[in-house]
């Protein structure tokens, strides 16, 4: 489809009838609204003795209605090794208040941990999967091949006592299976609907190791007909490393949810994977035994590398508790989808749970109008303490409709998202759209033509404003970051210049970034053009058509391993916002010549093929 072509005078005589306001959709809130969630800590080293810290939360409600809090109890540091115990604390009036802990699975110098634990709603029975190791001495983590095995303990009083945890080595572990391996750690589930119900289910990942390195990535399905007393292994997605050290997805820590016609969604941290995103997702429609399909990446579901958790809420609502700033444990959100996991609401439609730094999470039914949410968080560090949140429809929300958009006239693009009240203004060739640097911001939808991948590309659009102080992001496509790819272009007016950077990762390499500088804040409220190209090994930044600024382009994909977002006038954590206004925004897959540049910059006259191209003319 040809792109829109405008001439100035059309724009301007068209001008005085596109200037309308428009309602805002309000951006995510600073912090979640009290009245409608309940918040406390419930371990926390400095009140709970005999641990330097607690991490990896897990929680179920018995047939009783009783709350079983589980978590680590790490003697000597945070770290993923040493001297680890499995503890437990119970709430007998739906989370306010809770027993001290219990030692339940003492590591005794070893590692205990990754609870996963279900309840047999049919015997009462809580199971607990879990995973052990030996210790390092001193501390710290175990290095890899790490060799750990599967055990299972029950409790048929209520969580008071347990039984002594058997291995579940020979059901569930494979003998190549022989380097890193983990139960959960979350919640698993019992099936209630179909040929399966009764089953009981829960995650597993787990990897091999040969000739002195990682071979491959598993994640798996466990499941049990006879309440626990035997276990098979289910569904199994392998995925190798290949020559160059990476791997094309790497699927673990897995949490689970039944649907409401049956199907099992199986929602997991994306670690380190060449697709796009940090999160990862697949199907059963057999009770556990195979996959539908492989599991495939969320690329705009914005989260860190992380473990989350999963809960169905109602007839149709399925939650995901995961921190939702897209590259560092930050802002618990729950998130809603209302379509079997397929889609998932943005990070301003999500429900906030903390702006403070977040981790591990899980989640349970209370009863049918309340859901308990586990989490590690704390101001300063996300394994600070173990929270639990109390909290209902009212803070989730009712079902979003769509905000305000605007056109994108890239071939088949769905219409971008406005954020915060961005309006139109003024433009350099008709309209433009004003963004007022507190929580205005254009988001595009996710696209499979919008990723650069390693090709070459050309970003041109137009600026103005006055800042003369902050960082104002014009376009951002990709990650955040140091390690993750990504292409960004901002004005830094205190620095007096514009500054674009690439990040690229190539193979199993490092990522590595490359940047350029254009002289000259040029924060003089006029409109400016810019034009950035990636071309020939090398990058290249112009305003206004003058002489471009050159670097040194590095090797690799622009998008790949990490969330993927496009933004105008918004880094993609929501740590920077533009004050000022953009026009006639367009991203080609490729290196436009000198004589394109000059048509789209003097008459604003575009070739065909562009990835994205926003007019911002109008917002609906």
């Amino acid at each position: 489809m040809a792109l829109t072509l405008r001439r100035a005078a059309v724009a301007v005589a068209t001008l005085a009838l596109t200037l309308v306001p428009v309602p805002s959709l309000a951006a995510a809130p600073t912090e979640p609204d009290p009245a409608a969630i309940e918040q406390q800590v419930i371990f926390r080293a400095a009140e709970d003795g005999g641990y330097a810290c607690f991490r990896i939360p897990a929680i179920v409600r018995t047939n009783a209605g009783t709350l079983l809090a589980f978590a680590e109890g790490r003697t000597n540091d945070c770290s993923d090794g040493g001297d680890i115990d499995i503890v437990i604390k119970r709430s007998t009036d739906g989370g306010r208040t809770w027993s001290p802990y219990q030692v339940i699975d003492e590591g005794a110098g070893d590692t205990h941990g990754n609870p996963a634990p279900v309840v047999d709603t049919r015997t009462g029975r809580i199971l607990l999967p879990s995973t052990r190791n030996a210790g390092v001495p001193g501390g710290g983590d175990c290095q890899v091949p790490c060799e750990r095995i599967p055990y299972l303990s029950y409790s048929d009083d209520d969580g008071l006592t347990w039984s002594e945890p058997r291995s579940l080595a020979e059901e569930l572990r494979p003998a190549d299976w022989n380097s890193w391996y983990a139960t959960g750690p979350v919640h698993g589930v019992q099936l209630t609907r179909g040929e399966h119900a009764g089953r009981l289910v829960f995650t597993v990942n787990a990897e091999s190791y040969a000739d002195g390195r990682t071979t491959y990535n598993h994640a798996a399905l466990a499941y049990s007909d006879d309440g626990g007393d035997s276990w098979t292994l289910g569904a199994v997605d392998s995925y190798p490393v290949g020559a160059d050290g990476t791997w094309r997805q790497r699927p673990s820590e897995a949490t689970l949810a039944e649907l409401p016609d049956g199907t099992l969604y199986i929602n997991g941290r994306e670690q380190s994977g060449t697709d796009l995103g940090h999160r990862t997702h697949a199907w059963s429609t057999d009770g556990g035994e195979s996959l539908t399909a492989p599991y495939r990446t969320v690329p705009d579901l914005y989260a860190p590398q992380v473990q989350g958790s999963v809960l169905p809420f109602g007839d149709e609502r399925l939650l995901l508790a995961v921190p939702s700033d897209p590259d560092r444990r930050r802002r618990m959100m729950v998130r809603s989808s209302w379509d079997g996991g397929r889609t998932w609401e943005s990070v301003d439609q999500g429900a906030l749970v903390t702006t403070d730094w977040s981790g591990y999470s899980d989640m349970v039914r209370i009863d049918a109008a309340t859901v308990g949410l586990m989490y590690e968080a704390g101001p300063v560090d996300a394994r600070d303490e173990i929270r639990f949140a109390r909290f209902g429809e009212d803070f989730l929300g009712p079902r979003d409709d769509a905000g305000p958009t605007t056109r994108d006239a890239a071939r088949d693009a769905s219409p971008a998202a406005v954020l915060g009240g961005a309006a139109t203004t003024r433009g350099r060739f008709g309209p433009g759209l004003s963004f007022d640097g507190v929580d205005d911001a254009v988001r595009l939808p996710y696209r499979d033509e919008l990723p650069l991948g390693h090709g070459d590309f050309t970003v041109s659009l137009w600026f103005r404003y006055e800042a003369t102080s902050g960082q104002h992001p014009f376009l951002w496509m990709g990650g955040v970051g140091a390690n993750n790819p990504q292409v960004w272009i901002r004005a830094e007016p205190a620095s007096g210049r514009i500054r674009a950077l690439m990040t690229a990762r190539d193979g199993g390499s490092a990522p590595a970034s490359a940047l350029v500088d254009a002289p000259g804040a040029y924060n003089d409220g006029r409109w400016h053009h810019l034009a950035f190209t990636r071309a020939d090994g090398g990058l290249s930044l112009s305003v206004d058509g003058g002489a471009p600024v050159v670097a040194a382009d590095v090797a690799g994909s622009v998008s790949r391993n990490s969330t993927f977002g496009v933004h105008l006038g918004q880094r993609a954590d929501s740590l920077q916002w533009m004050s000022g206004s953009l026009d006639e925004v367009r991203v080609y897959d490729r290196a436009l010549s000198a004589g394109e540049l000059t048509w789209l910059r003097a008459l604003n006259v575009g070739p065909r093929g562009a990835v994205a191209s926003l007019p911002l003319d109008r917002v609906r």
